[in-house]
């Protein structure tokens, strides 16, 4: 590495965050800008660790210690080089990445890990800003054509490695623009909706077609597509997890996503879509977000800014130890006390928390019951929960969102259209080269892997591509995981 002692020599550092109290009167990104020195100091942290355990923590298998090292000695050109041998959009991943490959650093065995997601993030932009950043359209075009469902971060990896092969790729959309997750599911505080559109332009630029608007399943059923030389299913795992208790039915009980979606749609300058007489709103009302995940930390960052008069979060699960936990050793990723921005910004924390009833005045919820919860390991070694006796407690609350994760795709249009195996899990059933049942059709993504992070996405998205050109011509031009040479233009 360019600087062997840096570890020793440079303390981890990160942006600043804006003031809360300035970053919640808009739904801006919240981090300041990172001086170029500071970033250079941050890459001399990496260590000449022998074994780069950072790869095995990066499902995408990012080539970190090579970009680290060009970044230190001032090469800011092979740093991004290197990025995207393996990284569709580290634009993405450098804003919304809980960062994996952090707990895998060696360095992070006793001391605080090297800064990452922050250089990968600082690479793009510089890239951008130097005009490094083109269309890269093929030089040459096959005769076979894929359609891709699904806009998210699986969709878009794997269609752009797609038409990098020479395939003339199709992408519909169910939503009314293109982006899924990443445009009506993640708040622009985390990542501004130019960085998706700025990414979305290069590809069309490329020759990838978007279709947004197509429910297909409904719009276009399995024999329209036949048109296609392959299909390949990215509609990740869309349905959310219920809580079936008394009062489920009252208004003002949402799942996160509606709330979210609904934001996402107001901060673009867009109405809300359908009819709303009663608006999925936070202001002024006491808010209670069941769920600690993400999805959670962004309804309780959305709320804040909303106005709302409370905002409590509920986590099922007792409250983590801020150090790594003894039973998850490094390099795994650890079940640790973590603090989003979202958190600091006013939001009261439970934990070891069960909600048992929502209660109501006419149709609308003012309060619900909770009992607290304790988790016990019996004598044949599994965990159990257990209520707390005599723990009952009523909540103000005018308005609950569920965040606690989703059960998977569902039986929707397009399963039903096609007739797709699911498997015990309820995701759509594929091989070992994500192919379904069906010849020529292939699923990645959440869809195909259950909920996971969008770095996951990317990566099935692109390993799916591989396996697709390969079902096409026989063999692969894509690369395997890890980086290969990639043939450009």
């Amino acid at each position: 590495m360019g600087k062997i002692t840096g570890f020793k020599e440079y303390d981890r550092e990160l942006p600043g965050r804006r003031p809360v109290a300035e970053r919640i009167q808009d739904f801006k990104e919240i981090y300041e800008p990172f001086p170029k020195e500071s970033l250079q100091k941050q890459a001399a942290r990496c260590m000449d660790c022998g074994v780069p355990t950072c790869h095995a923590g990066c499902p995408l298998g990012n080539l970190i210690p090579d970009w680290n090292d060009f970044i230190y000695r001032d090469r800011w050109r092979d740093a991004l080089d290197q990025l995207l041998l393996t990284n569709n959009f580290p634009e993405f991943t450098g804003r919304l990445c809980p960062a994996p490959c952090e707990e895998a650093c060696v360095l992070a065995i006793n001391e605080p890990p090297v800064t990452i997601e922050q250089i990968e993030k600082e690479i793009i932009e510089h890239a951008f800003e130097q005009g490094w950043i083109i269309p890269e359209p093929p030089s040459r075009r096959t005769d076979k054509s894929v359609a891709i469902i699904g806009s998210g971060p699986a969709g878009l990896a794997c269609a752009q490695q797609l038409n990098r092969a020479g395939h003339s790729v199709t992408v519909y959309e169910r939503a009314d623009r293109i982006g899924g997750l990443l445009r009506y599911g993640i708040p622009d505080f985390k990542m501004e909706k130019w960085v998706l559109d700025r990414r979305l332009d290069l590809m069309q630029q490329e020759g990838i077609r978007f279709e947004a608007g197509v429910n297909v399943g409904v719009d276009l059923t399995p024999q329209d597509l036949d048109a296609f030389d392959a299909v390949v299913i990215c509609i990740g795992a869309t349905v959310p997890r219920d809580l079936a208790i008394t009062g489920r039915e009252l208004k003002g009980v949402h799942f996160a996503m509606d709330f979210l979606t609904r934001q996402n749609r107001l901060t673009a300058g867009d109405a809300p879509a359908g009819d709303e007489p009663f608006p999925i709103n936070a202001d002024g009302r006491h808010v209670i977000v069941i769920g600690g995940g993400d999805t959670g930390s962004d309804c309780i960052g959305t709320s804040i800014r909303q106005r709302a008069k409370s905002v409590t979060n509920f986590e099922l699960f007792p409250k983590p130890t801020a150090d790594r936990p003894v039973n998850q050793p490094w390099p795994f990723w650890p079940a640790k006390l973590r603090t989003s921005s979202s958190h600091e910004e006013g939001c009261h924390r439970q934990w070891g928390i069960s909600t048992c009833e929502f209660i109501g005045n006419g149709d609308r919820i003012v309060k619900l019951t909770t009992v607290d919860i304790e988790w016990v390991t019996s004598g044949d070694g599994k965990t159990k929960m257990r209520e707390v006796p005599g723990s009952a407690r009523e909540w103000p609350a005018d308005l609950v969102l569920l965040a606690m994760g989703f059960t998977g795709p569902g039986s929707n249009s397009i399963i039903n259209s096609y007739g797709l195996k699911l498997d015990d899990r309820g995701n759509i059933q594929t091989d070992a080269n994500y192919m379904t049942d069906k010849p020529g059709v292939f699923a990645a993504g959440d869809a195909n892997r259950g909920q996971s992070l969008i770095v996951w996405a990317i990566s099935e998205g692109r390993e799916a591509a591989r396996c697709v050109d390969n079902f096409l011509m026989g063999s692969s031009v894509l690369p395997t995981k890890g980086g290969m040479d990639l043939p450009k233009g």
